[in-house]
């Protein structure tokens, strides 16, 4: 009898060891001090070092997530990295993570979802599991320090580097796993958020400005705007699906984009603000790593009980979003 749902079994998650404090980004772009944290949220952010690596970042985590999860490498059958800083455009980064981890049985492949890539991947994680019966390791990382653009404040402020992750594994117990998803995009926000030079459209070029080679924010507001409506449609829609109401839910994970955002979020679903995972303050915005990242946080702090029934939401880039419910 194959598996009737899949079970989050392990977390996992790691920060370059640089720190980064407001008072250092506030100097450079000549903002008083506090400015960041009253916008943003955030007080701290970890970026790498010139000799760190995106996939030695995943890798950290992912270990982290194995050991927690007690299993072994030969077990896990797919590894999902979301990511949009790849070590290199080709090839993509998943095979050389999972070598690194020693995985021998493992298919490896690359996601790029931007800030909603985790739910993404972790929503094509669990269809896996059901069919085939075997472990997926799903990491999200980001080295965005080296895409600030530090003359553009709306990024400079926000963006961090970290990795997330987390072991599906097959369940018998049908109340676990993934209840509803909520995966949307929009084309019309294509971008808002953007690199303009370095892929097919724009190829590298060495009349092209340095900065066209760095994430550009065009319209925060806009971007602020279009996040909390998705992030809170999706969230609508998967509560109603799961048959779950805000006052059901035991934890809020949102992507860590801005605390403002998701604190918009939780008033319009009417969730409690004390259910919401605030792993901003300290790591910053990692894109797609931030929610793995929260729920590894999370569970270090006070590990997931039996049948928790947790919210996870995002949107960025693209534009693209969702939301899920899934139970512990």
């Amino acid at each position: 009898m194959g598996p009737l749902s899949s079970r989050m079994k392990g977390f996992g998650h790691a920060v370059p060891a640089r720190c980064v404090d407001n008072a250092e980004i506030e100097m450079q772009l000549g903002l008083e001090r506090g400015w960041i944290w009253r916008r943003t949220g955030i007080r701290t952010r970890h970026w790498a070092s010139d000799s760190d690596t995106l996939t030695d970042l995943a890798a950290r985590a992912g270990r982290m997530a194995l050991d927690d999860a007690g299993t072994a490498p030969a077990d896990i059958a797919l590894t999902l990295l979301a990511t949009s800083t790849p070590d290199h455009l080709l090839p993509p980064s998943a095979p050389l993570l999972a070598h690194r981890l020693g995985l021998p049985r493992s298919g490896a492949i690359d996601l790029a979802g931007a800030c909603s890539g985790f739910l993404y991947a972790l929503t094509l994680a669990d269809a896996f599991v059901r069919v085939h019966g075997r472990s997926v390791l799903v990491v999200a990382a980001n080295i965005l320090s080296r895409r600030i653009n530090p003359a553009e404040r709306a990024g400079a402020i926000l963006f961090a580097d970290a990795a997330g992750a987390v072991v599906l594994s097959p369940s018998q117990d049908s109340a676990t796993g993934l209840k509803a998803a909520e995966l949307v995009s929009d084309g019309s926000g294509y971008d808002l958020i953007s690199i303009a030079a370095g892929g097919s459209n724009r190829p590298f070029a060495p009349d092209i400005a340095a900065e066209d080679y760095l994430m550009s924010m065009r319209n925060g507001k806009e971007v602020f705007s279009r996040a909390v409506d998705i992030m809170t449609d999706c969230s609508r829609k998967v509560l109603a699906e799961a048959g779950v109401t805000a006052g059901d839910l035991d934890r809020f994970i949102p992507h860590q984009a801005n605390a403002r955002i998701f604190d918009a979020v939780c008033g319009n679903l009417g969730i409690d603000p004390a259910k919401t995972s605030r792993t901003i303050e300290t790591f910053g915005n990692s894109s797609a790593a931030t929610i793995p990242l929260s729920l590894s946080v999370a569970n270090a702090q006070r590990r997931f009980a039996e049948g928790e029934t947790l919210l996870l939401s995002a949107a960025g880039a693209g534009m693209i979003g969702g939301a899920v419910v899934i139970v512990t």
